[in-house]
């Protein structure tokens, strides 16, 4: 026996729903609609945030875009909704497999423009603004459809639709971190998102409100859902193959290790057998190239360690165990400690035979110990130490900046011992000056005396990995210590292979010629890196 409102219609949400159920279960049938609905809306917007950031970086840049276009779009949706109102059912059956296809896809074109276009700049607008038209043309469908089922006051309606929308984004927004990334990560975590949406919308529409839809509508809707929900069947199966071919577009032929931690995508390529200079990718930007990356450790560890005694050496970064290759060189170390934030990074240096022989194999040193901890929180707790050693990412990353900001070197201050150093990676010194002036500034306002310094990077050679995004022209460094520090090489063994006193006092006089004097230094509340 059908269920039927006894109030009276009215014009904008017209006449009542003949439903295959009582009112009462049929408003808490679109009530949980709603709240899958905003569960899925949430995780497309969580994925294309975080994608976007792993792509493109600045992951506050990426954040505002998607949320600023999705939330104009949402009005525009809401806007053209409107005209759908006296079609409710089949108008959100519609738009409820539009957006399926669209938001389980979004990922996947997202991934694909960066890795066969080179950019994804106009992907990431172009489906943000998609996916909010789709999300804002919900709510009205929905305010009409609740209030066919069981007549109600607007205020009640309202915020009983958004109860159920708020809440079902809450469990959205857990769920992505928690439970799709690392069960399906971020292509088909989309992809079955994009099904459940299908499936929710679809059910809703064609058993529920079955009897507003013509044989003609009901059909259609039929057909389109399964050709939704076929595709994104599809699409998850041909992930991996995608991936794959995605990855060989991105980072050139020989990728022998890829791999997702919860952490970052790590990617090793090249070495071995292979014949081409090993290169390992984290989030796609190129960390480590076998080719070059003598020179740029010994420019980062010999200066610090000849100025002065370095029997306690800690290393923030350097997961790879390059630099504690180079530490170990110097016989009077007793003790390297190497915080590193991804133990996927550690683990990959110890057994990858690639990595391990271009590490010398540091971490079969009985004097190296590793530590998975986030370089910030390990020197709230640390001992003092000789030499303290940053090779983290440059600042220009957002998610990087708290490492280079005045908190974060007025800790590494405090665990210095008596005469000892601090030697900073500031990232390239061109074609922008600004940023690694802004360390050197920072550096410099927890009362540390500096010598900052660049090194240029070799051009790439042929059979040489590709080198990345935002591949540097140099690579800048700061080293300091509370008294004046100088730049140095050790007057005996161990010799870098790379680089010289000549060249080293060439790289301060480099760094000096491009100086920008009076940057105020950055900090956690304002950072003053990417200004």
């Amino acid at each position: 026996m059908s269920a039927v409102s006894d109030v009276p219609s009215s014009p904008e949400s017209g006449p009542p729903a003949r439903l295959p159920v009582r009112a009462a279960l049929g408003r808490f049938l679109v009530l949980g609609t709603v709240f899958v609905c905003a569960a899925c809306g949430l995780v497309y917007e969580l994925e294309l945030v975080a994608l976007a950031a792993y792509l493109a970086g600045d992951s506050v840049t990426q954040a505002s875009v998607v949320l600023s276009v999705m939330v104009f779009a949402m009005g525009v949706g809401s806007l053209l909704a409107k005209r759908l109102r006296c079609r409710a059912a089949v108008g959100f059956g519609a738009v409820e497999a539009v957006l399926a296809l669209v938001g389980g896809c979004s990922a996947m074109a997202l991934y694909a423009s960066f890795a066969w276009g080179g950019h994804s700049r106009s992907a990431l607008v172009g489906f943000s603004f998609a996916i909010g038209v789709l999300i804002g043309a919900e709510v009205p469908l929905l305010m009409t459809l609740i209030q066919r089922v069981r007549r109600q006051d607007a205020g009640g309606a309202v915020a009983d639709l958004f109860a159920a929308d708020y809440v079902g984004a809450l469990v959205g927004g857990l769920a992505f971190p928690f439970l799709l990334l690392p069960a399906f990560g971020q292509l088909t975590g989309a992809l079955v998102t994009g099904a459940v949406n299908a499936v929710a919308g679809g059910a809703l529409v064609l058993w529920l409100f079955r009897r507003d839809l013509t044989v003609r509508a009901r059909w259609t809707l039929i057909v389109a859902n399964g050709l939704v929900l076929a595709a994104l069947t599809a699409g998850a199966v041909l992930t991996p193959s995608f991936e794959r071919a995605a990855r060989q577009a991105v980072y050139g032929p020989g990728v022998r290790v890829a791999l997702r931690t919860g952490e970052q995508e790590i990617v090793l390529a090249g070495g071995g057998a292979s014949g081409r200079p090993l290169a390992l990718f984290v989030n796609g930007r190129l960390r480590v190239s076998g080719r070059d990356e003598v020179r740029y450790h010994e420019a980062l560890i010999h200066p610090a360690m000849a100025a002065g005694p370095h029997g306690r050496v800690l290393v923030l970064g350097g997961g790879d165990g390059l630099a504690a290759r180079e530490v170990l060189r110097y016989p009077g170390v007793r003790s390297v400690t190497v915080v590193e934030r991804d133990a996927e990074v550690a683990r990959l240096a110890r057994r990858d035979p690639g990595l391990s022989a271009l590490n010398g194999g540091a971490y079969r040193d009985p004097r190296v110990r590793a530590v998975t901890a986030d370089a910030f929180d390990w020197l709230r707790r640390s001992m003092a130490y000789d030499v303290v050693v940053c090779d983290l990412p440059a600042p220009e990353l957002t998610p990087s900046t708290k490492y280079y900001s005045q908190e974060f070197y007025g800790l590494a201050e405090r665990v210095l011992a008596p005469g000892g150093r601090l030697v900073v990676h500031a990232g390239p010194l061109r074609p922008d000056p600004r940023a690694f002036w802004t360390v050197d500034a920072t550096m410099r306002s927890v009362g540390l005396r500096t010598a900052p310094y660049v090194i240029g990077t070799p051009r790439p050679g042929r059979g040489s990995p590709r080198p990345g995004r935002g591949s540097p022209h140099d690579w800048g460094f700061v080293l300091a210590a509370r008294s004046p520090v100088g730049l140095r090489l050790a007057p005996h063994d161990p010799r870098p292979r790379s680089l010289t006193e000549e060249g080293l006092r060439a790289a301060r006089r480099t760094a000096e010629r491009h100086r920008e004097a009076g940057l105020p230094p950055s900090t956690l509340m304002h950072p003053r890196y990417g200004e």
